[in-house]
C-alpha cells in the first residue's frame, strides 16, 4: 500500500493477538513501529519478532492507556526515540461475558476505561501533533458489537458504539488539517480475549459454535484478517475516506 514505508506508527494492544499482527503488518510495510502494550514482555516479544524478520523497525513501549499522565509520557518517549507519529491505531480492548443485569457498577470501570478512556487519551495526545504537521491517520479498533450489540456485553458495546461516534465527530473537526480518523469492526475472532471470555468446558464450546453459526463464511476470524483494513485506512490510498466504519466480520454484519 503507498505511504506506509518510513512511517511512525503506534499501535496499543500491541502485544495481543490482533494487535501484534497489527504490528508485523506495518513493520511488513516498511514502517516504524512502537509497540505499546500494558505488558513490556508481550511488547518486547513482539519487537523482537519485528527486529528478527529483518524489514521495519519495532520499539516495545511499556503503556497504561487508562492514565493520561502515563500516555502522555509513553508517547513522548517513543517520539524522542523514533520520530513524530503519523499513524495511531487505538487497539488494545477487554471485555467479560456477563449480562447486564448481573454486572455491578464496580465492574464497568475496567471495561470503560480500557476501550473508551482509552483511546480517547491516546488521540488526544497524538492528535495535537498531528494538527500542528497538518498530516496524520488514527485508525481505531472498534466492534460489531459497537454497531448490533452483543448479549453479555452490554458496557463493551457501549464503549465501542462510543468510539465509533467519537471517530466520526473527532473527523469532522480535523477533516481540514490532513487528518483523517476511522474505525475497523471485527467480528469474533480467535484471540486470547474470545477464549477469556467465552471460557473453557461445554458453555465455551457451546459460545464458539454459535458464533461460527451466525457468520455466513462459517468461521470466527484470525487475527491476520484484521490488519488489511487497518493498513489501508492508514496508508495514502485512503487518503480521501475518513469518519467511515469497515466490518471485518466474515458477513456477519452487513451494512449499505
Amino acid at each position: 500500500m503507498r505511504g506506509l514505508e518510513g512511517k511512525n506508527v503506534i499501535v496499543t494492544g500491541g502485544g495481543g493477538g490482533i494487535g501484534s499482527a497489527i504490528c508485523k503488518r506495518f513493520a511488513g510495510y516498511g514502517a516504524r513501529v512502537g509497540v505499546f502494550d500494558i505488558d513490556l514482555t508481550r511488547a518486547t516479544a513482539v519487537a523482537d519478532e519485528i527486529r528478527r524478520a529483518g524489514k521495519g523497525v519495532a520499539e516495545p513501549v511499556a503503556c497504561d492507556i487508562t492514565k493520561y499522565a502515563t500516555v502522555a509520557a509513553a508517547i513522548a518517549s517513543f517520539e524522542r526515540e523514533i520520530g513524530p507519529t503519523d499513524i495511531l491505531v487505538n487497539n488494545a480492548g477487554w471485555d467479560m461475558l456477563v449480562n447486564f443485569v448481573d454486572t455491578t457498577p464496580e465492574s464497568w470501570e475496567k471495561v470503560i476505561d480500557i476501550n473508551l478512556r482509552g483511546p480517547l487519551n491516546m488521540t488526544h495526545v497524538v492528535l495535537r501533533g498531528m494538527r500542528e504537521r497538518g498530516h496524520g491517520r488514527v485508525v481505531s479498533i472498534s466492534s460489531d458489537a459497537g454497531r448490533v450489540g452483543s448479549s453479555g456485553e452490554g458496557v463493551y458495546s457501549a464503549c465501542k458504539g462510543g468510539i465509533i461516534a467519537f471517530t466520526k465527530t473527532v473527523a469532522r473537526e480535523v477533516a481540514r488539517r490532513g487528518i483523517t480518523l476511522n474505525c475497523v469492526c471485527p467480528g469474533p475472532t480467535d484471540t486470547p480475549l474470545l477464549a477469556a471470555v467465552a471460557g473453557d468446558g461445554p458453555t465455551g464450546e457451546k459460545i464458539r459454535n454459535a458464533l461460527v453459526n451466525a457468520v455466513p463464511m462459517k468461521r470466527v476470524g484470525h487475527p491476520e484478517d484484521i490488519p488489511g483494513a487497518v493498513c489501508f485506512l492508514a496508508s495514502d490510498d485512503a487518503a480521501f475516506i475518513t469518519g467511515q466504519t469497515i466490518s471485518v466480520s466474515g458477513g456477519l454484519t452487513m451494512h449499505g
